[in-house]
């Protein structure tokens, strides 16, 4: 019977021991907060076994010595205030042991101050967007798994559904903070070599942080039930040295220069049908299929088909609008800064000649390009108009609106002085463009994540500093530096559209001198 215990108590001894190295274990991660998890997670453990050992301890012995074949004659009492006081005190004290190390572990993972990057981490239907705030880097994140190896045709690969076209790409031994958030539905951001999973809420930002040690590839995906395909939504994490990851943010802005060019130089390319439904059905397939259907029939009650609906046999302008621009209340995205204006075009010639439509219409790069233009043109004269009494050599409305447009270099020397609603016109273009992510339309911003403009310090307090904060940003924290994102002439007017907006009626007319001179 001894032998038997002494089995027992090895089995209860061996899961802690061992648990480590077990395969089905959670894993450690590479990050010191993954490693924090990773030791409370087994300190937990040890505590579970610790009292599985006691308590199944105690049964096995009372069942073994206190069995009635031995004559065992059960004691004969009710109450016992030592025992009470017992088993009062005892998981009083375990719970403290578990709670003091579980608060350590909680407040760090909560801590984002003092971040050398920030990231903010955009989640839609099926799809992740990532902006360096330090950079000016953007680009959208897709799946990469091709559609054979989903629809079975293919033998799946070794990442199969956890494998992106563009990785998010991170340094090591750099904090990087994360602001998530989402344009659609409820999703969730989660890389568990990191120990960061946190839900991506449209209208809300959430903060999360991580410091890698060690270069690799790292994988994880949406962890929230984001509708259908919530599978198909992963995240590929890149982390390179410090000097590789400087030189990758040197070819991203090079690439940048390079699609730019090729973007101006395609308007006036002239592609054949055949190119361009060979093109239009592999953006079709990557962007649009997973709601739409490979076979263009939808998903009634959830996504219109595409055959003979009023959007392909209507005008063409419509229909390159809404790809454009999406459809507000839908899950209809915005695709003008995902896809190029070939590519744009392409699609659009592929949906109005596939599964039966063949509505013969071949749409060019130009023909997009010229929506684009008529549609901001539109919006343009939609915004309120500058007065026409204006003083002498000032700018006119048209001229506001192409300094805000025209190119950076061809408008940095622009140090002309413009009347209050002309700064305010301007400024309320650039708020909108440049401002309105984070501090939201209104100047509320988000609580806990981006402060309100609306009587803020800043505001109340001097132009000087307001200016700084736009000029050079806020280290550690997401205000970006401006100062060789804007002119002069953008500062001066978003400035003092800040300072008069939504209630704040300071009074104050900021111009481009006051910008150029700042810091002199």
């Amino acid at each position: 019977m001894k032998q038997v215990l002494y089995y027992l108590l090895a089995l209860l001894f061996t899961p802690p021991i061992l648990a480590a190295d077990m395969p089905l274990n959670m894993t450690e991660g590479v990050t010191e907060i993954s490693g924090r998890v990773f030791g409370l997670h087994m300190t937990i453990l040890y505590i579970c076994c610790a009292i599985g050992i006691v308590v199944f301890g105690v049964m096995i012995y009372s069942i073994i010595n206190h069995r009635r074949s031995k004559g065992a004659v059960a004691a004969n009492f009710h109450e016992s205030t030592k025992v009470e006081i017992a088993w009062t005190i005892v998981p009083f004290v375990i719970l403290i042991m578990m709670a003091i190390p579980a608060t350590q572990t909680l407040i760090a993972m909560e801590d984002p101050s003092d971040a050398d990057l920030t990231i903010k981490i955009t989640g839609s239907q099926w799809k992740w967007h990532y902006s360096y705030f330090d950079y000016d880097i953007e680009y959208y994140s897709l799946l990469a798994t091709p559609r054979t190896q989903i629809e079975g045709s293919e033998a799946k690969g070794e990442h199969y559904l956890l494998e992106v076209d563009k990785p998010l790409v991170l340094p090591i031994n750099k904090k990087v903070r994360f602001l998530m958030t989402s344009e659609d539905v409820i999703h969730s951001w989660w890389v568990p070599a990191f120990a960061v999973k946190k839900d991506a809420n449209p209208g809300f930002i959430n903060e999360a942080w991580t410091r890698i040690d060690k270069p690799g590839t790292y994988r994880g995906q949406c962890a929230e039930l984001c509708g259908k395909d919530h599978g198909f939504m992963p995240i590929v994490v890149e982390v390179l040295s410090e000097a590789d990851f400087d030189n990758w943010i040197q070819d991203q802005k090079a690439q940048a220069s390079i699609a730019e060019a090729q973007a101006k130089a395609s308007l006036s390319q002239t592609l054949s049908k055949e190119e361009l439904m060979a093109q239009g059905e592999q953006v079709y397939m990557a962007r649009c299929a997973a709601c739409h259907q490979p076979n263009g029939a939808g998903l009634p009650g959830v996504f219109p088909s595409l055959i003979g609906s009023p959007i392909i046999t209507g005008p063409v302008s419509d229909h390159i609008d809404i790809v454009l621009h999406g459809k507000t209340g839908t899950a209809m995205q915005a695709f003008a800064k995902q896809l190029t204006a070939t590519e744009i075009a392409a699609v659009v010639t592929f949906e109005r000649n596939a599964w039966g439509n063949d509505s013969g219409d071949i749409i060019q790069a130009a023909d997009v390009s010229g929506s684009e233009e008529a549609s901001a043109a539109a919006t343009t004269d939609a915004t309120p108009k500058t007065p026409t009494n204006l003083p002498e050599n000032s700018p006119t409305t048209e001229n506001v609106a192409a300094l805000t447009e025209a190119p950076q270099d061809s408008k940095a020397a622009v140090l002309d002085d413009l009347t209050m609603e002309e700064l305010m016109s301007m400024g309320e273009q650039v708020y909108l463009s440049s401002c309105v992510a984070c501090h939201q339309a209104t100047g509320t911003g988000l609580p806990g994540a981006f402060p309100s403009l609306v009587g803020s310090p800043v505001i109340k307090g001097p132009v000087s500093g307001h200016l700084d904060i736009v000029i050079n940003g806020k280290p550690g924290t997401a205000m970006q530096a401006f100062g060789s994102q804007l002119t002069p002439q953008q500062l001066a007017a978003v400035v003092t559209y800040e300072r008069n907006a939504w209630g704040n009626n300071s009074g104050d007319a900021v111009q481009a001198t006051d910008v150029d001179g700042h810091g002199k």
